[in-house]
């Protein structure tokens, strides 16, 4: 049977975590949990914690692209109503522990994307089976579809698409460039087509757009710094959903950009790209999350406030070097 966990979990307490062990601690913490049928079952669930991620100087990071809906225009059942009102639901993470009788392609139906966003974003490998209790992170992942076509090679699709060749080769289960086959379908993970993406169904909000504006609602995560993706084209560094990557020393703290709840510290593994990270949900129906960490101090399940140090700068996963990976899913980008 499938469980979201909604991460509305309000808890205070200090230790450090590896987010596989355990899902919203107890303890004495009170937690809301919905509690649905499985994935063969199901009718319709309640608005959680909806999909979508980004990249790094490197990143993690797939969209609509050319109809090919690799994110859900509805909900996880085919509706709008699971998804929740407005474009900030519609960009948030997902957590779904496995209940008896699900799979991972029943899992991936449920929110219309592919086992693989499922087995890349968790550092499963192809063939793994999922076990009942374990927690999985439905990163919505941005990017484009492809067919693969007679002389192509995986640096020519990779530059086509503004891609990474590692990220290609690690999203798409292929062990080297040679394993490319003609008229197969790949994802170019956080890839960009060089034409305007056509969207079905309800409309999703662009990549580099974030909804409302909370003025003074967010610090931020670290102190000064500079914001490495700024260009002429690119005044504001924007990329992937709503991100900035702002760089000051490897080492130097993470701060909370608002209070809110931890609903994911991952503290080892590539994770979709993002490395070591954290997302913390807000009271104001947004989310935080913050990427490359060389440390994690934080759980899932503590509540924090604005200003706490939550880990440290470092340059885990898809990254160049140190810097701090911040987006906010739900509202505009202050910084």
């Amino acid at each position: 049977m499938g469980v979201f966990a909604v991460c509305s979990v309000s808890v205070a307490e200090a230790g450090f975590f590896s987010f596989l062990n355990k899902i919203l601690g107890n303890g004495g913490r009170e937690e809301k949990i919905e509690v649905v049928k499985n994935s063969q079952t199901v009718l319709l669930l309640q608005s959680v914690l909806n999909s979508n991620p980004a990249a790094g100087q490197g990143g993690g990071g797939i969209s609509v692209m050319n109809n090919n809906a690799l994110l859900p225009d509805t909900g996880p059942l085919g509706s709008v109503a699971d998804i929740g009102e407005g474009a900030a639901n519609s960009v948030r993470i997902s957590v779904y522990v496995v209940r008896e009788g699900d799979s991972l392609s029943q899992i991936a139906g449920m929110f219309n994307v592919s086992v693989n966003t499922i087995v890349w974003a968790n550092a499963l490998r192809s063939g793994d089976l999922i076990q009942t209790g374990q927690t999985l992170i439905i990163l919505p992942v941005t990017g484009v579809k492809y067919t693969v076509e007679k002389g192509d090679t995986l640096s020519s699709i990779a530059k086509k698409y503004k891609g990474d060749t590692e990220e290609i080769l690690r999203y798409n289960d292929l062990a080297s460039a040679d394993d490319l086959v003609v008229g197969e379908e790949i994802i170019i993970p956080d890839g960009e087509a060089s034409y305007t993406p056509v969207y079905s169904g309800r409309s999703n909000p662009a990549r580099g757009t974030g909804g409302p504006s909370y003025v003074g609602y967010y610090m931020r995560p670290i102190e000064g710094g500079v914001n490495t993706r700024v260009t002429a084209s690119n005044p504001h560094g924007l990329h992937g959903y709503n991100a900035v990557d702002l760089a000051s020393y490897c080492g130097a703290p993470i701060f909370a950009s608002a209070s809110g709840d931890v609903i994911i510290s991952r503290s080892y593994g590539w994770n979709g790209g993002y490395g070591n990270y954290i997302v913390i949900s807000h009271s104001n129906g947004t989310q935080t999350l913050y990427a490359h960490l060389s440390k994690n101090i934080v759980s899932v399940g503590w509540h924090v406030v604005q200003g706490q140090v939550i880990g440290y700068e470092g340059s885990t996963g898809n990254s160049t070097g140190c810097h701090v990976h911040f987006e906010i899913r739900g509202a505009m980008q202050p910084f």
